[in-house]
């Protein structure tokens, strides 16, 4: 069985509702094969990391920046995960009340350097979360779990 990975910090209800939806995407029944495993990025380790084949990452943008939790799982994973995850599918939402360039290029650029491969343009949501953006987060984790599926 293969496993996504959704490393989220989701603490408002808006992000919350935006996981939510990510997972319902992730979970839709014409995926099969496929584990979803949910951590909050405060918790996820270098073991979550290298055993998963896909991920989604999922953060509010402060301050022209992602999360201080997504980074801190940056932090404490990036170099030990360096050069075993290349070229697996990744997918990213980030919500912000006004701008959320910052934290789509910090997330990019690590992804990049761990040689992750997009499968799908960032979501970027500085809406209210209403039934358009849940069906953009369904869209977004149905995909990512899709590609993990092959």
């Amino acid at each position: 069985m293969k496993t996504l990975l959704v490393v989220h910090h989701s603490p408002s209800p808006a992000t919350h509702e935006l996981l939510d939806a990510v997972l319902a995407g992730a979970h839709d029944p014409e995926i099969e094969g496929v584990e979803i495993i949910a951590v909050p990025a405060l918790a996820a380790t270098v073991p979550d990391v290298l055993g998963a084949d896909g991920y989604i990452f999922g953060t509010t943008a402060n301050f022209g920046y992602m999360s201080g939790a997504l980074k801190y799982f940056f932090d404490t994973t990036y170099y030990q995960c360096l050069g075993a995850v290349s070229e697996r599918p990744y997918g990213l939402w980030v919500h912000g009340n006004n701008d959320t360039a910052g934290a789509v290029s910090s997330v990019r650029a690590l992804a990049t350097g761990l040689g992750l491969v997009p499968v799908a343009e960032p979501l970027e949501v500085i809406v209210p979360v209403d039934k358009n953006v849940r069906e953009q987060c369904y869209e977004l984790g149905g995909t990512v779990a899709a590609t993990v599926m092959g």
